[in-house]
């Protein structure tokens, strides 16, 4: 599998970066100007309200809306990090604090909130999801910094690792090298990426992070309620130190500032991946250059088409998310219903596993699969969209097809969801109605071509478009139109009309007959 990472800035705007696997597009990730609240982000926050019911508490951190802290999520240590906070505001030495502190006792995992915090309290906290919709951020006081390969737990001495690192030397062998280089009252969680790396390249990552709670603690010296203490790193940074493997061929950037600061954190924390940074210095813009720009017309939107002539209908509700699959007019074989239905189920899976990726699909998610009657079908469906979701870095649970045939997935959600409008302004009708984006017309066109030839068997058939379109397939040395003739092996006529509007076509057969579709 060969991935690629797009990274599109704007100044004064923001910055995209679009993950392709295989050409394909399976990220995209928006980062804005003015963006704040990001996951990881440490506040100082002050307790606002108190609420026994919920057993949850308001925090003022800065937000418009009081961010939500639930007991749960105070983390057992929270005691400790009290009395860390005050030590520091009361002027103690924030040096190796952490190591030299004599810890409290774990809450009680039955408490109550009313028993740890007070109203005015101040409290250091953690993003741990970002604004949506109408709620303000959801937080914890069980405190993390993650790095390339480990993520340091401040109030800890536990060692845990990732359960994708299966083999159990790799595993021993690991939490002797970190067992060896932790300090006193720090917990340390090894990432997959670990697997097979030295002790350098361990103890360095422990090092950076160490270093980076060291200036959490000097600035929670000065730090004002309601602030900023401690930031994660801009989401290019994030996404290449989660994601980063020997897999990536290219790293395009058409940004000559963060093309510097790209390669230099490359080549930090992975010097042998150095090279694969380039500077994208064409006109065009960098994702219509490498074919982004059309992927997410296509991908984006109520209705996504797959490309057997199936098709998905995705909607969005507050609390979850429908989607429907459905085969379309176009069956490969009308014999066997069963085998059909397995065919386009995959084919859905498939798409549906990156459909949530890309868009951030998060909460419930409900999947009406087409009904299949041989329960081998249904679990053998069922193991392919856990295959198909393996690669998803968010956390999410599959549940088996239930006796109506649903599929019920949670995923994840930390941030809001990606959505992205994909239609424009229809040209004839000054903007009082929509149509599909221009962009993915001569896709359309030639789908049907080739379901007109290929499936039907229809012979010198004519296509009738706007003069603007007919251009276009005539134009240049190899055209369109003679791609087709080898594709398809026959010619197609073309016949314009000026009464069509732009994205208008249609299909003659050999008696001039109109072709239903």
């Amino acid at each position: 599998m060969v991935k690629e990472l797009i990274i599109d800035s704007v100044p004064n705007k923001g910055v995209t970066i679009a993950l392709l696997q295989d050409k394909q597009l399976v990220e995209l990730n928006e980062e804005q100007v003015d963006d704040s609240f990001s996951v990881g982000d440490i506040y100082l926050g002050r307790i606002k309200k108190i609420m026994p019911g919920l057993n949850a508490a308001f925090v003022d951190v800065g937000y418009e809306k009081d961010a939500f802290l639930h007991y749960l999520d105070l983390g057992p240590q929270v005691l400790s990090l009290l009395k860390l906070t005050r030590m520091i505001k009361n002027g103690s030495s924030h040096e190796k604090i952490v190591q030299n502190l004599k810890r409290e006792k774990d809450i009680d995992k039955t408490g109550k909130i009313s028993q740890v915090l007070k109203r005015n309290m101040l409290l250091p906290v953690q993003i741990a999801k970002e604004p949506i919709s109408t709620k303000g951020p959801r937080l914890s006081s069980d405190l993390s910094i993650a790095g390339r390969f480990l993520v340091l737990v401040p109030f800890s001495n536990a060692i845990s690792i990732s359960k994708r690192i299966k083999g159990n030397s790799e595993r021993k062998r690991l939490k002797k090298i970190v067992e060896s280089i932790k300090p006193q009252n720090f917990g340390v969680i090894i990432r997959t990426v670990s697997e097979r790396k030295g002790v350098k390249e361990l103890q360095n990552d422990l090092e950076d992070l160490l270093s980076k709670w060291e200036r959490f603690t000097e600035k929670l010296t000065d730090a004002k309620p309601a602030h900023r203490v401690l930031g994660e790193m801009d989401r290019a940074s994030t996404i290449l130190r989660d994601i980063l493997t020997d897999e990536f061929s290219h790293i395009h950037v058409n940004d000559q500032v963060m093309y510097e600061e790209t390669k230099a954190y490359v080549n930090g924390i992975s010097p042998d991946l150095g090279k694969i940074v380039k500077y994208y210095k064409h006109k065009e813009p960098i994702f219509e250059h490498f074919g982004v720009i059309r992927q997410i017309k296509g991908s984006f939107g109520r209705t996504v088409n797959l490309q057997g002539g199936a098709y998905l209908v995705i909607e969005h509700t507050e609390a979850l998310h429908v989607i429907d699959v459905n085969s379309g007019n176009r069956v490969s074989n009308k014999e066997n219903q069963e085998n059909n239905a397995v065919m386009v189920n995959k084919e859905a899976a498939r798409e549906i596993a990156r459909q949530l990726r890309l868009r951030d699909m998060g909460g419930i998610v409900v999947i009406d699969f087409i009904d299949m009657h041989i329960a081998a079908n249904r679990k053998e469906l069922y193991a392919y969209l856990k295959e198909c979701m393996a690669t998803d870095r968010a956390r999410h649970t599959i549940l088996p097809p239930s006796k109506f045939g649903l599929v019920q997935i949670t995923r994840q959600r930390v941030r809001p969801e990606m959505s992205i409008t994909t239609s424009e302004k229809c040209p004839t009708c000054e903007g009082t109605g929509k149509i599909r984006s221009s962009i993915l017309l001569v896709d359309d066109i030639e789908n049907n071509l080739a379901y007109i030839l290929q499936e039907q068997n229809e012979k010198n058939i004519t296509l009738c478009v706007h003069p603007y379109i007919e251009a276009y397939i005539k134009s240049g040395f190899i055209s369109k139109r003679i791609k087709w003739l080898f594709k398809f092996g026959q010619w197609i006529k073309l016949k314009s009309s000026s009464s069509y509007h732009l994205t208008e076509f249609h299909f003659l057969n050999s008696k001039k007959e109109e072709i239903t579709l």
